[in-house]
């Protein structure tokens, strides 16, 4: 039978029940895929990586093979100059992914590290790349993604060039409110994964200031610590400090509520 020509069958309604909180959602979801265009995605995929904290997704150097979508835990990727200083160049959470900034020299120009237990979906590049040439749709979409890579990049040196420190680590808290936010998370109340000292390497900023100005922003009651856990009492007061600056690090675009 015809029907045997594609195996395993999907069911293409349980396929979008069990994806809709899924990581691979900017990959297939909005593209309106068919039953054999979701088929033909999910025999690429592999779904089973796990990561415990501290592991290496990749290093810094090592020739890019996949791309990863992350659907549980969250990463940080990160740089190692010569003078030992270490510039965390990003925080990867659910729904998000992680590895397209090697696809131009095909290498990872970082280290990805689990800042706790973590499982990603990995997506064979090859695999995708001769997808994307057979699914209308997926090879823009790549490159939608490919594009807010480099506004993020664009968007972080903005920060650490001009922004003043107190103006960071709001513009950071903000990002990471919205974030969890678009995961249908709260986004006043959630947990931090990175430490205070992750926090400095990627804000350009020392561990004594990371900590004095959690203490300031809770001492002017813009929000409330408790060891990682944040909590946002004041987000206008947080988006004032920010200022009138784009939110350089979403996963996607949202509407104002």
């Amino acid at each position: 039978m015809a029907a045997s020509k594609r195996s395993p069958v999907v069911n293409l309604s349980r396929m979008k029940v069990a994806c809709k909180d899924c990581s691979l959602r900017e990959l297939c979801l909005p593209l309106g895929l068919t039953e054999d265009d979701m088929g033909d995605l999910a025999k690429i995929i592999k779904r089973t990586r796990n990561l415990k904290k501290g592991d290496h997704l990749y290093r810094i150097g090592e020739k890019l093979q996949s791309l990863y979508a992350i659907k549980s835990g969250s990463i940080k990727s990160l740089e190692l100059a010569q003078d030992g200083y270490v510039q965390i160049t990003g925080f990867h959470l659910p729904g998000e992914l992680i590895g397209v900034d090697a696809i131009s020299d095909e290498r990872h120009p970082c280290d990805a590290i689990a800042l706790e237990p973590v499982q990603v979906c990995e997506i064979p590049l090859n695999s995708l790349e001769d997808l994307a040439g057979k699914i209308p749709g997926l090879q823009r979409q790549l490159l939608r993604i490919m594009s807010k890579e480099i506004v993020k990049e664009q968007g972080q040196l903005m920060m650490l060039g001009k922004m003043t420190a107190d103006a960071r680590l709001a513009t950071c808290l903000l990002s990471l409110s919205e974030r969890f936010e678009s995961l249908g998370l709260s986004a006043k109340h959630f947990r931090l994964s990175m430490s205070r000292q992750d926090l400095g390497d990627y804000l350009g900023l020392a561990l004594e200031t990371v900590s004095r100005l959690f203490s300031r922003f809770q001492d002017d009651g813009m929000i409330k610590v408790e060891g990682r856990q944040v909590h946002i009492l004041d987000l206008a007061a947080l988006q004032a400090l920010a200022g009138d600056v784009q939110d350089w690090n979403k996963p996607s675009s949202r509407s104002a509520s």
